[in-house]
Parts: structure tokens; sequence; C-alpha cells
């Protein structure tokens, strides 16, 4: 091999081992810009309920990011179920997220609700047609698609109107009785036996 030869087999070498160098420098680089980075935390949801029947209470997060948690939803279901047969039925968890939104647009997140109903069966929502007012033959409370509620220190006619601002599905208010009504059906809204003054402004 001549003296040219020798001198580019050394430049050849010479360049892969700085090519070499150059790799594994940037690949450490790398590798720290990654463990320094910050890991996003997926956003928690939470609800934090009363129930006025039953006295039972449940501070749970309910969804981390856009995954809705089945260990926290059942818990859920079960704390909504029927407390005069016990029958228990799985909710829409859009309702929960109305629940969610409200206590933000109140200016209480994760404030407390006080659940006033959750799923009606079939045969207590005959029962209650037989003895009282205003339910729904075709509740959606018997789809466990509707909740009824009211949130401590907050005025319920305030509390409507955060939740028709939503425009998420029916609103009924009922005055006498001091609690709303949400579901995740069709947008529309009622006032039960309300006063003229409330409903003009309907």
């Amino acid at each position: 091999m001549g003296s040219r030869e020798t001198e580019m087999t050394i430049r050849q070498i010479n360049l892969s081992r700085w090519m070499a160098a150059a790799v594994l420098l940037l690949t450490g680089h790398l590798c720290a810009l990654a463990q320094s980075a910050p890991v996003k935390t997926p956003q928690e949801h939470r609800l934090v309920l009363f129930h006025t029947h039953t006295g039972e209470r449940l501070d749970i997060v309910y969804r981390r990011g856009d995954q809705y948690l089945p260990d926290a939803i059942a818990r859920l279901d079960y704390f909504l179920r029927d407390f005069r047969t016990g029958d228990v039925r799985h909710f829409d968890p859009r309702l929960y997220d109305i629940l969610e939104e409200l206590t933000i647009s109140m200016g209480h997140p994760h404030g407390e609700i006080d659940i006033v109903c959750g799923y009606r069966s079939p045969w207590t929502n005959e029962f209650l047609r037989s003895h009282t007012t205003g339910v729904a033959k075709n509740s959606l409370h018997i789809q466990a698609e509707a909740i009824d509620l009211r949130m401590p220190g907050v005025n319920t006619l305030q509390l409507r109107h955060a939740a028709l601002a939503l425009h998420e599905g029916g609103v009924g208010y009922y005055p006498h009785s001091d609690f709303i009504h949400v579901d995740v059906g069709r947008v529309r809204q009622w006032c039960f036996d309300c006063p003229a003054s409330i409903r003009s402004g309907d």
C-alpha cells in the first residue's frame, strides 16, 4: 500500500470515528432531553356527591383525560341506584360531565352536589306518578339518563340558568321542591308549577 493510500485509509478511519462520536453525543443529548421533559398527566375529573335519601357521600375521580374509569363509573351507578328497590342501572356517563361542568359554571369546582333522584325503576316511576305530580310516564330517569339535583349554598334558579347555558340536554326546574333536572336527551326546558315571573323569562 502506497503512502497516498495509507493516508486516505487513516482519514477514513478518523472520519468514521468522528461520526461515531457525534452519533453517541447526539443520542446522549436526546436521552437527556427525554428524561428531563415533564410527563403530561391527564386531567382528572372529580365529583363530590351527597344522596339526600340514603345519606351516602361519594368523592370520586370518574375520568382521566378522555378515559372514563370503569370502577368509578360502577360506583357512581350504584350510588345513583333506585333507593326504593335497590335496582342499579348503568348511567350515560355524559351526565357525570354535565354535573362537573355545573360546579365549574357556578364557580365551585368539585363542589358538593346533592342528589335528589338518580335511577328510577319502572315500578318506582309508576308509584311516584300515582302519589305526586310532575312525574313523566316515560321519564329518562327510567333509562338512567337523568338526574335531579341541587347544590348547597347555590341558588337553584341560578343553577338552572347555568344548566341551560350548557346546551347539553333537557333542563327542568322545580322551584317548590328546590331542585333542577338534567338529562342527556334533546335540548329542551320546562318549569314545573312556576310563577309567571319565571315563566316569562324562559
